[in-house]
């Protein structure tokens, strides 16, 4: 497998990896789909239609590649002086650097890694809360994911704090441009947040959000987990302090990645054994990492670069986003436009066909008198794979008032779908109620 240097690019002389294959010109879903090996499979003769994507995506052969690739010739801790240590010493260095391209950071100092999105908020909320007072107060979102709700309120049980709800309108599904000004105050020393809703599918224009909690003096936490397989992130335009991920959503394996400013990481306390300096990121990633999860992380970004074009990673990725966006965007709106069919049927997020771009292609819809995990078997039984409840959206689905009603039922698109699967979906529902 070919080595990369810290540009991203490849040395000389190597064989190809998938990012010279430009497959985006024009965009060939069957030439994607054939790099992930899921994507082959059937049960009982019935092909396997992933729209279960919001809660994990399938990986490419490139991560899988890369992760046996770590597994056989990487396999050993870091510090040494013998060749698998230095080589895992490489890899991990590697990765940071990807994932810095990834969220365009200034330097892979300012990525650390973790098990997942919740378990380094969980942790970083413990860190930021050295900071924190009681009586402080902080801005909590009624449109997240629990995973960036639940850790602060936990905190604000520790110490005392007061919990202040940035509230979305149910009607519209998007938050008013004077939400965080009706909370914010003086006293407000961090705003939580999702880029994506995992619940709507809504885009929130969190840089407008961050900008004026930054003018009062407060940190904001972002969650970019549903954000991050759809868009771009670019931390140098986000005003945010830390944004966070796992890539299990963006193609890659069950890993989380951190992006915090440098000057903050320096001077925020770390919860870390003693043999443990203060350099970054090492004081933030407790114990040994899962190299090869790391590995997986540098492949699935190296899969993503194949659908853009730039003289940078970080700038084939702004490209390879912008691609991939196009196509789900026609495949979003022909799922909105066939669920908009089914007589009872009530989409929980934004439809109108000309503002794709304000959502993530994360589908969310109820039906009159029917309960969404009867809907979710059926699928099931016709190998359609979606997921219906709460969805740990806790938040939103309690502010629709949904929750006595079962929730929602969820389709999550991604790029490596295809109209023919959603038109076999809208199939299935219509034979479903009928």
């Amino acid at each position: 497998m070919p080595d990369y240097d810290g540009s991203g690019k490849q040395q000389q002389g190597e064989v190809l990896g998938p990012r010279e294959k430009n497959l985006n010109q024009p965009f060939d879903v069957h030439a994607v789909r054939s790099q992930f090996p899921a994507l082959a499979l059937q049960d009982n003769t019935k092909p396997r239609i992933y729209f279960d994507n919001p809660a994990g995506t399938q990986v490419p052969q490139q991560v899988i590649d890369r992760t046996v690739e770590c597994l056989i010739q990487k396999n050993a801790n870091l510090g040494g002086y013998f060749k698998t240590t230095v080589d895992a010493g490489e890899l991990v260095h590697d990765a940071h650097q990807a994932c810095a391209d990834f969220y365009n950071a200034s330097t892979p100092e300012e990525i650390i890694f973790g098990q997942n999105m919740t378990t380094l908020t969980l942790h970083f909320s413990r860190c930021l809360g050295k900071r924190f007072q009681k009586g402080d107060e902080i801005i909590l979102s009624r449109m997240d994911h629990d995973a960036n709700v639940a850790p602060w309120l936990l905190l604000a049980d520790d110490l005392g704090l007061v919990v202040r709800w940035l509230d979305f309108d149910p009607e519209t599904y998007e938050f008013p441009a004077d939400a965080l000004t009706k909370v914010l105050t003086n006293k407000t020393k961090l705003l939580a947040m999702g880029m994506a809703s995992n619940c709507t599918g809504t885009v929130n224009d969190v840089a407008h959000f961050a900008k004026q909690a930054k003018a009062a003096g407060a940190l904001v936490y972002l969650d970019a987990v549903q954000f991050a397989p759809h868009y771009f992130i670019d931390v140098q335009t986000l005003n945010a302090d830390f944004v966070v991920s796992s890539a299990y959503k963006w193609f890659g394996p069950h890993q989380g990645i951190l992006w915090g400013r440098k000057s903050l990481l320096q001077e925020t306390f770390g919860y870390k054994l003693r043999p443990v300096g203060e350099n970054l990121p090492d004081k933030f990633e407790t114990g040994t990492l899962s190299h090869e999860g790391m590995a997986g992380c540098l492949g699935a970004i190296e899969y993503l670069e194949q659908f853009g074009q730039g003289a940078t990673r970080a700038s084939r990725l702004k490209s390879a986003w912008d691609n991939l966006a196009h196509y789900e965007h026609e495949l979003t709106r022909r799922l909105i436009e066939g669920l908009g069919q089914v007589k009872g049927l009530t989409i929980r997020g934004i439809t109108s066909a000309n503002a794709m771009h304000r959502r993530v292609p994360t589908v969310s819809f109820t039906v009159d008198d029917v309960n969404p995990k009867g809907l979710a078997k059926h699928f099931a039984e016709d190998n359609i794979f979606v997921w219906s409840g709460h969805n740990y959206a806790l938040e939103p689905i309690n502010r629709m008032g949904l929750m006595d009603q079962g929730g929602v039922l969820r389709v999550g698109l991604a790029h490596y779908n295809t109209a023919a699967e959603v038109d076999q979906l809208l199939s299935s529902l219509n034979q479903a109620l009928k």
